[in-house]
């Protein structure tokens, strides 16, 4: 029998290296896997992880992929910090972009500087409003926040989609799902004229500011990172655990938001029925590869927003399935779970001790005759 045991200490060094082991047993994993579809693995790898970066609107490309995972990564890392599980930045981030899609429509013929802003606020409500419904339920009901922020994921895909079908969508679209294109003065302006990258990504990188300084500089953040620790710890300090809990929620709430009102304000300019492709899932990946840190989820995002990239060019140029993504990401979060209780544990094998049975006692009775004590046998084990 194998069992885990504990190594009795934590080594910080091997914790921040874990990801670095993740990532190479799936680039391992990986080239064997290409070689099993009957592909290059060297060609195949260069494909998927430098091609798509090899020029200036490659870069920018992956700055466009990266901002919406790195706004749902630092809203999340926020939630976890605090332990407060929530699965929910990708239905925060779907709501996000229908309610600041209804905004944009809303003003459509409006002009001004504040037209944007507006919008985006919008988004970032959507995002919060769609967050304080799990907050409310495990205030009040002790709802398990995982079970409510998946199931809230559905709820907002199918409320986008009859949004899309339905009430928001273009009269004069031909009956295609989506909404009227927006006006330049409700698009994210762009960074750098011939790419795609707009000012979302400038959003967030002040968003990695904003909460690197918020969790390591302000006494709402420690007291956050100490109900994450120790909850009771947390209470008997007096910190009012229930009001953190929302706090947590409203952030990852608004920035989620945030990200899908920029793509629908940014590279989409419209609502469509895929604002989407999982970045909201592919952010919880990012935020533990990042070792829940803001430095470390900007590099994780930009790995992850490059798996985004290399999965559409392996298809283009190798005719691979696009699910490869998806695999890469199942397989870089595989490894890197195993990597983390390996750091933490031991395989330990648990031999089972043999044991020796004593016979029956035997007793006179007055007649001379033996009977056997009704006891029944003993059982010991060897020490």
């Amino acid at each position: 029998m194998f069992k885990l045991e504990s190594r009795g200490h934590d080594s910080k060094l091997l914790a921040y290296a874990s990801p670095l082991f993740a990532g190479v047993l799936t680039l391992i994993c990986g080239s064997i896997l290409f070689v099993l579809l009957g592909k290059p693995p060297l060609e195949t790898l260069y494909t998927f992880f430098i091609l798509p970066i090899s020029d200036l609107y490659g870069l920018s490309e992956l700055g466009v992929k990266a901002a919406p995972i790195l706004l749902c990564a630092i809203g999340l890392a926020v939630c976890y910090r605090a332990n407060v599980w929530n699965i929910g930045a990708e239905g925060q981030l779907l709501m996000g972009g229908l309610v600041g899609s209804w905004a944009a429509l809303s003003l459509l013929d409006a002009q001004g500087m504040w037209v944007l802003p507006s919008v985006l606020i919008a988004g970032m409500l959507g995002g919060i409003f769609w967050a304080v419904i799990p907050a409310y339920l495990k205030t009040h009901f002790n709802t398990n926040e995982i079970l409510s922020t998946i199931m809230l994921n559905y709820i907002s895909l199918n409320i986008l989609l009859f949004a899309v079908h339905g009430p928001l969508k273009d009269p004069h679209g031909y009956n295609f799902p989506e909404s009227a294109l927006f006006s330049a003065a409700q698009e994210l302006p762009i960074l750098f004229d011939g790419t795609r990258l707009h000012l979302g990504a400038g959003l967030a990188l002040l968003a990695v500011v904003v909460v690197w300084v918020f969790l390591s500089k302000t006494f709402v953040g420690f007291q956050m990172q100490v109900l994450g620790k120790d909850a009771r710890s947390a209470h008997f300090a007096g910190f009012k655990d229930k009001k953190l809990v929302w706090l947590a929620f409203i952030i990852c709430g608004a920035l989620a938001g945030l990200a899908g009102v920029s793509e629908v304000t940014g590279p989409i300019g419209q609502l469509v029925p895929n604002i989407s492709p999982g970045y909201g899932f592919s952010a919880i990946i990012v935020a533990f590869l990042g070792r829940l840190h803001p430095i470390g989820i900007l590099f994780a995002s930009l790995l992850m927003a490059l798996m985004y990239l290399g999965g559409e060019m392996a298809q283009i140029n190798l005719g691979l399935p696009l699910a490869m993504t998806g695999l890469f990401q199942g397989m870089l979060l595989f490894f890197l779970l195993a990597c983390d209780i390996f750091i933490g544990y031991r395989v330990v094998i648990n031999k089972r001790k043999p044991t020796r049975h004593i016979e029956p006692a035997v007793l006179s009775n007055p007649s001379g005759a033996s009977t056997s004590n009704l006891a029944p046998p003993v059982s010991l084990e060897n020490k």
